[in-house]
């Protein structure tokens, strides 16, 4: 979600460094940004435009600095307004950046303003610098500490203070934050990417840690009861590669990552050899072959990755899975199974609502936990017990695309494990699937090349403003993903069904102005679903269907055909949700719409 950047130097002007590091953040999304630093004083620039206007906002007041923090804000509390922009101040002697939400802040203001202060914004996190002040008598260390004992909530904080120019304290709770080590200085970010070229050498922060940065020193303290103790963590090294954010030939972040999706499978494929527990961890064998369910949890378009699973584990394992929305999850009774494989996915690592669920099924009892991430280093990886690291690569878009077809990978992996450790795989079908897999770079490469029919599409699709997207079966969570894909950065309101329930209530929304893409295999369901087809054609409604070559479907007067390069059996979902991706984004882009950055929302969600 937010940005996060801080730096104390003895060498050197840190705003460059800063405004690069938000530059760098930018994919998480926002909609407004600040820098504060010491100079002779507390100085802001804060804005509700890009970075890059920002930045010729800082040029034009000279604003320069030793230490500074700054950040890009996706709003909560209080509009996208100037005066709600980090950073926050409080009088002139704390400035505080603030990723999260504070819960209880509605009652700590209204007991600041009993104490004579005066907010200048509508936000959660000017409660916090306000009463950080209240607490400071000559210790900022001290002061948040007390400070953060008295919020509810996620926090990932930055603060400096007047009297202290060259120290910045941070801390986090539920929220990513990551400290870097330089020589004569020390940084803190919420990614890696944002210091990268500043140094390698990382310290991941964990929930309850607070950190002392000086120039030259660190001190990580962790939060036990309500005081603080010194804590050692470890320090990795880890290259935040930058030219990963680079555009190249695309026009935009989504683009460039549909196309890398060839590349992106075959590096989560590359180290796998034989079919073996050991791909997911040293203990992974043990567990297996003690589970006898799945739960799976996950938010969004992993969320439909999950969904999509479901079909291959109880179809080739053999084994009962259960998918959650993991914001739901914890906030129901649910009966705990403690040989369930708890199976957490997410891009980042990080979302909040899924890392919480993790948690609240394993204080249930399930210990058995895996996730699946693209961040070997994240929250949620190293809270698990197993875990798969796909090789997406940096996803700038906030719309996922190779992140999911990933996810799908992994995924399809578990389910061979697990049938295999199960005895429900035998040494014909193993490689078979295998080939499969193996095949799916280049399959996808020639779904890729039908970008030119997608195009033509989605001219037709810029002037709607509803559609449908039909699927039956394990093309369902397909569909389901294709209509987020389309509303997420078209602004379209997109809505999928298994197609087979058209007639229990969707069809009243059919007639020739709602376009009704559909994703058709030839599979078992084929059939049944050219019958739904018929009933859409019957009310006059526009088909766009993707089929496979085989399946027979031909265009006619309102169905509109785009063929599939291969059947792909069990592994055609990874495939079919390619051309989706195509058609929402070339839909959103000829709408004019900033395809990288929908509004309202943000990449990585750290928030409830």
């Amino acid at each position: 979600m937010c940005g996060i950047v801080a730096a104390t130097s003895t060498r050197r002007n840190v705003v460059p460094l800063l405004v690069q590091g938000l530059k760098r953040l930018e994919y998480r999304g926002y909609d407004s940004c600040g820098v504060a630093v010491w100079n002779e004083g507390l100085k802001r620039v804060r804005s509700v435009s890009r970075v890059s206007e920002l930045s010729e906002q800082i040029e034009k007041d000279h604003i320069e600095g030793y230490l500074g923090i700054a950040h890009t804000r996706w709003a909560t509390h209080g509009a996208p307004l100037v005066c709600n922009a980090h950073p926050h101040f409080a009088g002139d002697q704390i400035a505080l950046i603030h990723n999260g939400i504070i819960e209880n802040y509605e009652e700590i203001r209204e007991e600041l303003r009993a104490k004579g202060v005066q907010f200048a914004s509508q936000t959660d996190s000017e409660v916090l610098a306000h009463l950080v002040r209240d607490y400071y008598e000559g210790d900022l260390l001290k002061a948040v500490e007390a400070a953060l004992n008295r919020v509810r909530g996620a926090y990932a904080i930055a603060v400096f203070c007047k009297e202290d120019p060259h120290r910045v304290i941070v801390a986090r709770q539920g929220s990513p934050l990551v400290l870097g080590l330089g020589d004569g200085e020390m940084f803190a970010a919420s990614d890696t990417m944002a210091l990268a070229g500043e140094t390698d050498r990382f310290i991941y922060m964990e929930d309850g840690d607070v950190a002392d940065l000086t120039t030259d020193s660190y001190q990580v303290y962790s939060h036990q009861g309500r005081e603080f103790v010194p804590v050692t963590r470890e320090v990795c090294k880890v290259e935040a590669f930058s030219n990963a954010v680079e555009l190249g030939p695309y026009r935009h972040y989504m683009q460039k990552e549909i196309f890398e999706q060839p590349r992106a499978i075959a590096d989560t494929l590359e180290a796998v050899g034989d079919v073996t527990p050991g791909l997911f961890g040293e203990k992974a064998a043990e567990v297996f072959n003690d589970v006898d369910r799945i739960l799976m949890i996950a938010c969004g378009t992993s969320y439909y990755a999950a969904l999509t699973s479901k079909y291959w584990l109880e179809g080739i394992a053999g084994i009962p899975c259960d998918v959650e929305i993991a914001s739901e999850y914890r906030y129901r009774k649910s009966v705990p199974n403690p040989k369930t494989l708890v199976v957490t996915i997410s891009q980042s690592g990080e979302t909040a609502d899924t890392l919480a669920a993790l948690k609240h099924a394993r204080d249930l009892g399930m210990t058995k936990t895996l996730t699946i991430c693209n961040v070997a280093t994240s929250a949620m990886v190293r809270e698990s017990l197993l875990r798969y690291i796909t090789r997406a690569g940096v996803e700038i878009g906030v719309a996922s695309t190779k992140a999911f077809t990933t996810q799908l990978t992994a995924l399809f992996l578990l389910t061979l494990c697990l049938a295999k450790v199960k005895g429900r795989l035998d040494p014909k079908d193993e490689a078979e699937y295998m080939r499969l897999l193996r095949h799916v770079p280049k399959a996808v490469s020639a779904v890729l090349a039908l970008e030119p029919q997608v195009m033509a599409w989605a001219e037709r699709f810029a002037s709607k403003e509803d559609a449908l997207f039909l699927g039956r079966g394990i093309h369902y969570p397909i569909a389901l993903e294709g209509a987020l894909k389309l509303k997420e950065i078209s602004y379209i309101h997109a809505e999928a069904y298994p197609a087979g329930e058209l007639k229990h209530g969707p069809l009243a929304l059919v007639d020739e102005s709602i376009p009704v893409v559909t994703v058709a295999p030839n599979d078992e369901l084929l059939e049944k679903l050219k019958s739904n087809m018929k009933e859409v054609e019957a009310r006059k409604g526009e088909l766009y269907v993707f089929a496979d070559a085989d399946t027979g479907l031909e265009s006619t007067e309102h169905i509109h055909v785009i063929r599939m390069p291969e059947n792909y059996g069990p592994l055609s979902p990874i495939l079919h949700v390619v051309p989706l991706q195509l058609l929402a984004y070339h839909t959103a882009f000829i709408r004019g719409n900033d395809v990288d950055k929908p509004r309202n929302l943000a990449k990585s969600v750290t928030t409830e």
